[in-house]
């Protein structure tokens, strides 16, 4: 049983700034990977972020590569996300997530690939 809550969100201006971060409770294994989804209003949930286990590979999706910036503590079973220039599109649902046991330097982007999901924080981006 791994329960994450994720915090952080709320209404920012285009071209600010907002860290979301996420912490896992419960029963946890190493290894596995952190991640981060958004679902925008009618639309299906994305790729946003991931990290590895061992912190020394991360990727991104396009849309937020060179924005957006992920982290983990794994003392804290915590996950971030640092997110700058945000733009109106970047409005929606966030929220982290935790795979199933894979190796420590391996990160994946695909929905199926995570076990474990947080209840999302909401980020409202306005122009």
């Amino acid at each position: 049983q791994v329960q994450l809550v994720e915090s952080g969100g709320g209404l920012v201006q285009a071209g600010g700034s907002l860290r979301l971060s996420c912490v896992a409770s419960g029963r946890t294994f190493s290894y596995y990977a952190m991640g981060w989804f958004r679902q925008a209003p009618g639309k299906e949930r994305e790729f946003v972020a991931a990290i590895s286990w061992s912190g020394g590979n991360t990727y991104y999706a396009d849309s937020v590569k060179g924005r957006f910036t992920i982290s983990r503590d794994n003392a804290k079973k915590m996950v971030d996300l640092q997110m700058n220039s945000l733009k109106p599109e970047d409005t929606a649902i966030y929220y982290c997530a935790i795979t199933s046991p894979i190796p420590p330097n391996t990160v994946k982007a695909g929905a199926g690939e995570y076990d474990y999901w947080g209840q999302g924080t909401q980020v409202t981006v306005s122009s």
